[in-house]
Order: C-alpha cells, then sequence, then structure tokens
C-alpha cells in the first residue's frame, strides 16, 4: 500500500531561518528554594543538559552539566519555553516558544554556548511551528509549520494499515470521527457529487507541512510531508541513511504512525499508535524495525516491533514488551538504536524499565514462513525511582547514565541521571526538603477507587488536610483534571498545597476519559457517554462523602480545560451537590466552542463529543449553558487571554449568564497567557485567588 503524503496542490513557503538578539546570560543569583526542572535533552558526550527550567518565573531554555552545579541561560526572553532537543553532533539546541504564552508556537535554534540564536520557523503571523527529530548526523532538524490551505482539495484521511479508516469504537457514530475540511463552525452545508463545498465567508482549513531545515542555513529546506486539514503531524525518526520518516499524525484517539518515503514521500506504511507522548518510536539501525508505543487492537500500550521490506513496507507486527494490567506510557531508544528505556504507567505511578534490543534481520524460513526473524526485546531491568512519576527520558550515548525528569508528591519537578541505574539528583534541581514553604507539612495522597452507578471502577488520589483527625468530615474540593485523557498523578501541585493549607482537602478523581485506566475506560465517554462522566463527578463526590471524608455541606467542584468544561456541567446537571465552582478555560457550549477553537482542536473534539453538524442536537443538550437555569452556587471562571483552544468567550458567557440570574459570579483573566498557564506571577495570582474564593464559600 502506497499512498502520498502532500494533499496539497502547493505547499507552504519554507521556513527560513532569521537571526535574533543574543539573549543568553550567565545566572549568578542564587535561585529560589524552590523550582521546576523538566524536559532534559542531552549533549553526545552525555556530559552536558539542554532542559526547562522557571527559576527566573517563565519556563525558559538553560544548560547544566549533568554532574556539576553551574546553569546558564541560553534564552532570557519573555516567551516560555515548551520543548528542548540537543543535536546529534552537539552543535546546536533546538527549542519551542509560545510567543505571549499563546497557542501559536516557534521553532528557534542556538549554539551551546548562547549565540548564533535564531528563529527557525513560525515566526509568520497566523503561522505555528512544531519540533521534530534531528538527522542522526546533526545537520538538519525537521520541523511542521501550519497555514491555511487552498480551497477546493478534499482531504482524505489515510488508511490503516490494512488499507481501511480505524473502524469508530463503542459503537459510536462514524460521523463523529472526523471533520470534514473548514468545518471548525457548524454552518450551513452545501453539497454536489457527495462532496461539500465551505460556505461564504468560512475559513479554509490549514495545512502542516513538515520540513527538514538546516540549522545553519546553508541548504535549501526539504519537504517531508503535506496534508491539508490535518490534526498533528510530527517527524519523530529519520532512518540512519536518511530514505525513510517516521511521522506521527492524526486526533487523539486515532493517533497512527506513517513511514514515509523521503525521496517521493511516499507513505509505505501505516500503523495504529498510542494517545500521550508524542514521540512514540523510532527505526533500528537498519531501518528493517520501527520500534512503537502502540494499543493498536489492545487495552494497554506495548512495545511493538513492526518489521518493514528493504523499500519500507510492513511485513508484520510483534509485540516484544508488554504488560496484562498496565500501558506502556515513555519510550525512548538509545542513540545506537540497539536499547530502548521503558516507562510504565502502573495505576498512576511509573514503573522504569532497561531493555536490549534485538531487531528483525533476514533468515531462510522453510517455504510458507516469515522470511525474517522477528524483533526481540531482552528480560528488562528494572530501576528504583526515588519518586512516584517519570515525566520524560533522555537517552545518552552510555546506556547506563540516562536522563530522566521526576516528579512526585513531595518534590517539584527535577532532573535525575541514572548512573548503572542508582538514581541521583543534579544539584541544579530543587531539593526535596525545598519542595514546600516553612510550616507546610509534605501530603502523600492515598489511592481511591469510586465505583460509577453504572457500576465502572475509577480512580483517583485523596489529600487530606495537615492536621486533621482521621474521623472528621472536611470541607472538601473535588479538582477535575483536563484532557478528557489527561490522568491525575501523586505530583506535587501547587494548587493543591494551596487548598491544602487554607484547611481543605483534595479530591483528585479519574472519572471515564481518563488515561491510565487502559482503552476502555478512555472510550468510555464518547457521544452519549458524556452524560455517564457527568455523573461520575456526583458519584466521585458522594464516594468521599460516604467514607467520611468529605462534609456533604461543604463540597466544591474545580477543573481545568475538560475539567473546567465539567465543573460548568456538573453546576447545572447536580445543582444542590456543590456549594460553589472554579471553572478554568472551560467549554460552556461546544457550538460556540466549536466556532471558535482551532481547527486541529475541531478535529480531535469531534471525535470526543460530536460532530459539530451531525450532532448539533447532542451537542447542545451536552452544553452547560443549555442548562444554565438549574445553577444555583456562585462560580468563579478563570481564563487566559490569549487561549485559542478553549477562547475566553466560553467563560465569559456563562459567567454573563449567571450575573444575569442573580447570582455571584467572577471572571479572572490572565494576561499573557493561553489555555496553560506558564508564568509564576500569573501562576501565583491563580492559586491565590481560586484558594481565597474556596475558602470563603466553604467555610461555615
Amino acid at each position: 500500500m502506497e499512498t502520498r503524503t502532500d494533499t496539497v496542490t502547493r505547499t507552504l513557503p519554507a521556513p527560513e531561518p532569521a537571526p535574533l538578539a543574543d539573549t543568553a546570560t550567565p545566572y549568578d543569583v542564587p535561585p529560589p528554594a524552590v523550582h521546576g526542572c523538566w524536559y532534559p535533552s542531552v549533549d553526545p558526550e552525555g556530559r552536558n543538559v539542554a532542559f526547562i527550567c522557571d527559576r527566573a518565573g517563565v519556563p525558559q531554555l538553560w544548560t547544566a552539566p549533568v554532574a556539576g552545579e553551574e546553569v546558564r541561560r541560553l534564552d532570557a526572553g519573555p516567551d516560555p519555553v515548551t520543548e528542548v532537543s540537543w543535536s546529534p553532533d552537539g552543535r546546536w539546541i533546538a527549542y519551542t516558544v509560545a510567543p505571549d504564552g499563546g497557542e501559536l508556537t516557534s521553532v528557534l535554534c542556538v549554539r551551546p554556548d548562547g549565540t548564533g540564536r535564531h528563529l527557525l520557523a513560525g515566526g509568520e503571523p497566523g503561522t505555528s511551528a512544531r519540533l521534530g527529530c534531528w538527522q542522526h548526523d546533526g545537520s538538519a532538524v525537521a520541523v511542521t509549520v501550519t497555514d491555511s490551505a487552498p480551497a477546493g482539495q478534499p482531504f482524505t484521511p489515510h488508511p490503516g494499515a490494512n488499507g481501511a479508516s480505524h473502524p469508530a469504537r463503542a459503537g459510536w457514530d462514524p460521523r463523529a470521527v472526523l471533520l470534514e475540511p473548514g468545518m471548525a463552525a457548524p454552518g450551513p452545508v452545501a453539497a454536489a457529487d457527495g462532496e461539500r463545498t465551505r460556505a461564504a465567508g468560512e475559513p479554509e482549513p490549514r495545512a502542516l507541512s513538515a520540513y527538514l531545515v538546516d540549522p545553519e542555513g546553508m541548504a535549501a529546506p526539504v519537504l517531508l510531508a503535506s496534508e491539508r486539514g490535518a490534526a498533528n503531524q510530527r517527524v519523530c525518526d529519520l532512518s540512519r541513511d536518511g530514505k525513510l520518516a517516521l511521522v506521527y499524525r492524526g486526533p487523539r484517539g486515532r493517533r497512527e504512525a506513517l513511514v514515509v518515503r523521503t525521496g517521493d514521500r511516499v507513505v509505505t506504511c501505516v500503523l495504529p499508535v498510542a494517545d500521550g507522548d508524542p514521540w512514540i518510536g523510532g527505526f533500528s539501525p537498519d531501518a528493517r524495525t520501527v520500534w512503537l508505543r502502540s494499543d493498536g487492537d489492545r487495552e494497554h500500550a506495548a512495545l511493538v516491533a513492526a518489521h518493514l521490506d528493504p523499500l519500507g513496507h510492513l511485513l508484520d507486527t510483534t509485540v516484544v514488551a508488554e504488560r496484562p494490567d498496565c500501558g506502556l506510557e515513555l519510550l525512548a531508544l538509545g542513540r545506537d538504536g540497539r536499547r530502548a528505556v521503558l516507562a510504565w504507567n502502573v495505576r498512576g505511578v511509573s514503573e522504569l524499565e532497561l531493555v536490549e534490543l534485538s531487531a528483525a534481520r533476514p533468515a531462510d524460513p522453510p517455504a510458507g514462513l516469515p522470511s525474517h526473524r522477528p524483533a526481540t526485546a531482552g528480560a528488562p531491568r528494572g530501576v528504583e525511582l526515588p519518586h512516584e512519576v517519570v515525566t520524560r527520558i533522555a537517552p545518552t550515548a552510555d546506556p547506563d547514565n540516562t536522563v530522566v525528569a521526576l516528579s512526585g508528591s513531595r518534590r517539584h519537578p527535577g532532573v535525575w541521571w541514572l548512573p548503572h541505574g542508582l538514581p541521583l539528583r543534579t544539584a541544579w534541581s530543587s531539593r526535596d526538603e525545598d519542595a514546600l514553604p516553612a510550616g507546610r507539612t509534605p501530603v502523600r495522597p492515598m489511592p481511591m477507587s469510586p465505583k460509577a452507578r453504572d457500576g465502572l471502577t475509577l480512580g483517583g488520589w485523596y489529600y487530606r488536610a495537615p492536621g486533621r483527625s482521621p474521623g472528621e468530615p472536611a470541607p472538601c474540593v473535588l479538582h477535575l483534571h483536563g484532557g478528557p485523557e489527561e490522568q491525575e498523578r501523586p505530583v506535587l501541585e501547587p494548587l493543591y498545597l494551596e487548598l491544602l493549607g487554607r484547611g481543605l482537602d483534595v479530591f483528585a478523581p479519574d472519572v471515564r476519559g481518563s488515561s491510565g485506566h487502559g482503552r476502555s475506560f478512555v472510550d468510555a465517554d464518547l457521544g452519549a457517554g458524556r452524560f455517564d462522566a457527568i455523573n461520575d463527578v456526583a458519584d466521585c463526590a458522594a464516594h468521599v462523602m460516604v467514607r467520611g471524608l468529605a462534609d456533604p455541606r461543604r463540597m466544591a467542584v474545580m477543573g481545568r480545560s475538560y475539567g473546567g468544561y465539567l465543573v460548568m456541567a456538573s453546576l447545572v446537571w447536580h445543582p444542590d451537590l456543590f456549594r460553589t465552582g472554579v471553572a478554568v478555560c472551560g467549554m460552556s457550549d461546544f457550538a460556540t466552542f466549536f466556532a471558535g477553537t482551532e481547527p486541529w482542536i475541531a478535529q480531535s473534539a469531534a471525535h470526543k463529543y460530536g460532530h459539530p453538524e451531525h450532532d448539533r442536537e447532542l451537542l447542545r443538550s451536552l452544553s452547560p449553558m443549555s442548562r444554565i437555569d438549574a445553577l444555583r452556587a456562585p462560580v468563579l471562571a478563570v481564563h487566559g487571554e490569549h487561549d485559542s483552544n478553549v477562547p475566553p468567550g466560553e467563560s465569559e458567557q456563562f459567567v454573563r449568564a449567571a450575573r444575569e440570574r442573580g447570582l455571584e459570579a467572577e471572571l479572572l483573566l490572565l494576561r499573557h497567557e493561553g489555555h496553560d498557564f506558564r508564568r509564576a506571577d500569573n501562576r501565583r495570582r491563580f492559586r491565590r485567588t481560586a484558594a481565597d474564593w474556596m475558602e470563603r464559600h466553604l467555610a461555615d
């Protein structure tokens, strides 16, 4: 099966490196005791790490020796840094920034000494760029550039590995699986010969185009793939000879890995891969095997080896590492392609393993048997971790000196290295004893397994405020994560610390649709299953009340993104359950959400919630605004002014409607922030405002 990746008739202008002012600075001011370090990337010798750190108040690009203390800030600009990648030849560090905290990102490059900083892609108005992998010799880096595409070209989703599109799951309406071009907003449709034409004034769908860009600016960029109307695209790996590219694409719930021939951009095979971390795998040194983190036809993600012929076509697949009751969350291949580091998600806690890989090899089999020996993985070697969650793995040239980013219930995010499996904290990461302000006590949460009214077992973590007697029912904040596919993990959350310090317990559940509990659990909220997810919130509240932990008279609900939607939905579906609510960046009306969100968000949202045209009535009935007359509780809404994933109007209209009904309702709009709040001053203001609101409304 072969498919062209470029479905547009023209390609976007290739990115051109643009020089920028040098903002690298030595940092000789003592860091605050509490700061976070994350997203490490290691130089070729394994001696130095580039990473993101917020010690100056905003996530910025830093470098430091693995075994030393001296740190250097390579970009002191005000824009938050989101991803980092050190080139295999050691000459450049590529990184992604979010200008003014918004959702449109840019890719920059800088030398390890801080000189030569320049923009690679994403600087033009209305465009965005995403960082991909480096060529193995470090001569070029892949970037994906987004822009609108010309009209009149129908979008055809890539077929699955068997040549057919992935089937809808759990009986969900297949029309809700994919937005057609230009259908981010509901509107009139004109059809002719089975094809849809855009309504007047309707925006053209964007195109995603991936390029190989020379950071020196000496060679012309090379187009690798281009697709119109795509939800996602990232180049995750290139074969050593440069002839094949591994491209990650597709909306959430239907992610795919494409093997693409770089010479003619032909897709030689397509394989399903798991949601979550976008760095889903890579090639063996001879490119005859692709190692992938995949949940195709499985309940939990596993390490899968896809065997390829010399032209990149799929021969077959082999599962080489799996666990029956949990999924593979992170996969990092060693730089020699013969080792891998695996992080398994075991009920919210990470378990780390090192494995030796043996790629597929040619064989002389009897007639009718495969013409290769399948890939295998050796016996795993476990690594004891000092904290609960691995957030990123950065392989080094020496497989016994892997660098990882860790977080846990008693520490801020930090970078550790694992010489011979012995975890050592880098000197420039926060110490555990500095994790909490003076006088605060660390809180290790209790795992909980509430039962939904239909019998489904849910998950979550309960945080008990320090000093409270075990049998005393407490004022409690039910906090709901985003996604919906995110998962509550036992990590140090400053918001929870603020609430606990005010004497409020926190229960952070995983309702249906969350990750970490298997694929069926993730898909249990599709379509009309969203009503069950709303009921899960009430069932979680009832669970901690019945256990005697939470005071039924002093329950509040809070959440961000999809969790913000659930806050608003819970307040109008269960109006007498919660005394108040705080909704952060939540959707209040699916019609206005689809009309205003980014096209790629609309692609994924259609699969999760419903199609804005075909499922208009379902979306209306799921929208909190459709039941606003049932609202009884005061509500605080919080939003970033540059949020284009969930536009601020979603919070504004809910607050306005609450006020029109005589209820107390406030809106906190954070400047220079998008969908995620990244600046220390804004995060602090958000936490304190939310805690003040909760403390006031949950008082006796």
